[in-house]
Order: C-alpha cells, then structure tokens, then sequence
C-alpha cells in the first residue's frame, strides 16, 4: 500500500463508503455491516467470532490477524451511529459524498473512518505475514451507553493471551488521547399530583418541581466550574452536568403529575461522581420532597441510572503511550471531555489502552458530518508504521509486547 500525505487508497474510500451505506443507528440491528465484515475478512482467511446480544439483533465482532500464541495489539472500534431524525441534512447522511476534499456521511468521522483504513490494509497485513498478532474488535451500541462491547471485555478477560495494548480510533484528528472523562447517565423522575389547573396551588406540579432540581443541578455545575477539581489538560477542564432531555404534562388545563428528566455527569478521572449526584438527590429529598408531601404524601422524586461509564486515565508512560507516540510521530499527548470504550478495556480487561483515530470530534453527531480525506491519509500512515513493526519484529515492538 503506497500512502500520500493527503490523500488516502481507493480501498478506504470504497470501504466508507460501504460501511457508510449500512443504517448501523444504534435503535437499528447492525448485523447486516457485521455479516459484511465477517465476509469481507473470510475473504483472507481470517475467522470471526460474533458476540450477539440477549435478541441476537446485534453483534460484536473479534478477529485476529497473524499468530493465535501471543497477546499483540487490539484495533477497536463501534459500527453503530447517532440518528439523524430532525438533523437538517444537505446530502443523504448514509450515501458518501466527496466534496472539496471532505466525505460527507453519518459515522465518516465517528467513527467508520477508523474502521474502513483498518479494513482496507488487511490484504497486505495477510500478504507480508504478521509476527505479532493483529486483533479487530467492532462492537455494538457504543452510542447509548458503551452497551454492547461489555460482553465481548468478559470475553477477552479470559482468554489466555489476550492483547496486550488497545487502540481505539475515536476521532482524535490523529492526536494521542490518553485520558477521557467518565458519563452517568441518569434518569430522574418527579411524581406529582395532578388536578384541575384553576386549582393548581391544590396539586403538586411535576413539571415545576423538576425545573427546581434542574436549576439546582445548574449550581453544582457552576461550582464545578469555580471551585474544580481541575485539569487544565482537558479541553474542558472541570466536571460538568447537563439535561438533555426533559417529558412530562398531559394538558395545559391539568396540574401535571409526573415528569421526567434525563442528565449527565462528566467527571474528571480524579473527581468521585457520586459526589455531585449526592449533592443532587440530597436536595430533592431535603428541600423539594417536603413541601410536596404537604400537599400529598405520595410524591415525590427517584433516580435511576441509565447508564455509567468510567473515565480513562492512562499514565504518560505507559508503554502503549509511548509505542502509539512512536506511530503518530509524535511527543505530546491529549485529554478530552468525550467518552469512548478505551475506559472499559482498561479497567475491566486491564488491557492498557489510548485513543487515537482519524477526523474530529466537533463533527460527530452533527448533520452533514465529515471527515476529511487528509485525515483519512494520515491513519493510512499510521497503520502502516504499525504495520512495519509487527510484520518485521522489531525490537520494540518485542520490548513492548513480550514478543
């Protein structure tokens, strides 16, 4: 494979394309991109294990690429994307277009990008021959929770030689990422007590309770702001939270009786989320639950989680840091404010692991997303040093594998 500074193989730009075309939302089955990987990789003698999930509507997929003896270096990322409903698209999101040297398309850059370069070089990772063993891990529902990789980690948690270091290529713009914040995702729901409007100081006002607890979250995230903890090598460096989604009312001419509002909390690897979320169900229960139970006792708030992923926080020098700098040409590393499933290979594989994929992160989940053909490029590049290294063994890749 012979690779330009700026413009990537026919192979990755087809393979987007394709990859593209699949209707991977997360609400949807991603099986039909899955079989067609499985497929696609058949094509070179690599066999696929599948890990579907409870209604076998979706899969997670691991292959591995060279020897089966030794632990090598894990390639991962998710097939699913962000719906596009109510997005004012200016091209169809699941067909390909190139423009002014950008490929516009749901998951060009979050992160189907990644998986087409990976895709793409497996014909001359099979052709030069692998000392060192290449794994693919192409998961489910990331979007919604980093749902759908969980059952896969279990998996590789007991293999005998699992891999040795993971890169996953969430877009990075190429940068090492070596550290991300953690997600709760929770649910918080306000039961009322509903009655005619015209006596509204008669019944509890769901909605109203709930714009209290939401105001009241705006304060801790504001003290989060002023008082830290801090990391000023984040991009956003401090804990936030957010609602994102807020339900509830039958009628404006009825006292509401339940509503429910859906809210994170991104915290700092060093910073305890339970802190903040304590903060928030402390006053609920302090402040809004009294003043409702006077009017009825069968009132009141709960929070449920949805779902919780940890932050990563890899050490400058680990060796994976140190061997994905080596690849990307680079000195320096990054930490961000989005999660991804580094976290939980990390934690719960304990497979060391760092970020690192082509395009950026201010264009995913956006309409008209892209990523550009530079970018797509210089993955190519950075796939092929990895190449170089583990089809030839050299000795640091031996230092750092136990090759």
């Amino acid at each position: 494979m012979v690779v330009q500074l700026d413009q990537p193989s026919d192979s990755t730009v087809a393979l987007i394309s394709r990859l593209v075309a699949f209707d991977t939302t997360s609400r949807e089955s991603n099986l039909s991109l899955i079989h067609y990987v499985e497929e696609y990789l058949a094509g070179f003698g690599i066999e696929c294990m599948l890990v579907h999930n409870e209604d076998r509507q979706k899969a997670n997929l691991y292959a591995t690429i060279g020897p089966g003896d030794r632990g090598g270096i894990l390639l991962s990322g998710h097939t699913d994307v962000v719906p596009v409903d109510g997005q004012n698209w200016s091209t169809n999101p699941f067909q390909v277009v190139h423009k002014d040297g950008l490929l516009y398309g749901r998951g060009t850059a979050d992160m189907k990008g990644f998986l087409a370069v990976v895709l793409a070089s497996i014909p001359e990772f099979v052709r030069r021959g692998l000392r060192i063993p290449i794994h693919l891990s192409f998961s489910h529902d990331e979007e919604v929770g980093c749902v759908g990789v969980r059952s896969l980690i279990e998996i590789l948690k007991t293999m005998p030689n699992k891999p040795k270091m993971c890169i996953v290529g969430e877009p990075t713009n190429m940068k090492v990422v070596i550290a991300h914040k953690g997600k709760y995702y929770m649910r918080a729901t306000v039961q009322g007590y509903e009655g005619h409007s015209s006596l509204s100081p008669h019944g509890v006002n769901a909605i109203e309770y709930a714009a209290e607890l939401i105001t009241h979250m705006c304060k801790v995230g504001e003290r989060f702001a002023l008082e830290g903890p801090f990391d000023p090598d984040f991009d956003v460096a401090h804990s936030t939270i957010m609602t994102g989604i807020v339900q509830g009312g039958t009628n404006l001419n009825i006292v509401p009786n339940n509503c429910w509002f859906d809210f994170e909390i991104r915290n700092l690897p060093q910073d305890d989320p339970e802190r903040a979320l304590d903060q928030i169900k402390s006053y609920a229960k302090q402040v809004l639950e009294p003043r409702m139970q006077r009017i009825a006792t069968s009132t009141g708030v709960t929070f449920d989680p949805i779902s919780i992923r940890p932050s990563l926080d890899t050490r400058p020098d680990e060796d994976v840091v140190t061997f994905v700098k080596a690849l990307t040409g680079q000195n320096d590393h990054e930490k961000v404010a989005f999660g991804t499933e580094a976290a939980l290979f990390q934690r719960h594989a304990l497979i060391p692991t760092v970020v690192c994929g082509p395009g950026s992160i201010e264009q995913a989940h956006r309409p008209d997303e892209f990523v550009s053909l530079a970018q797509l490029a210089h993955c190519e590049a950075f796939i092929q040093r990895l190449m170089d290294r583990v089809c030839s063994g050299q000795l640091g890749v031996a230092r750092y594998l136990g090759d």
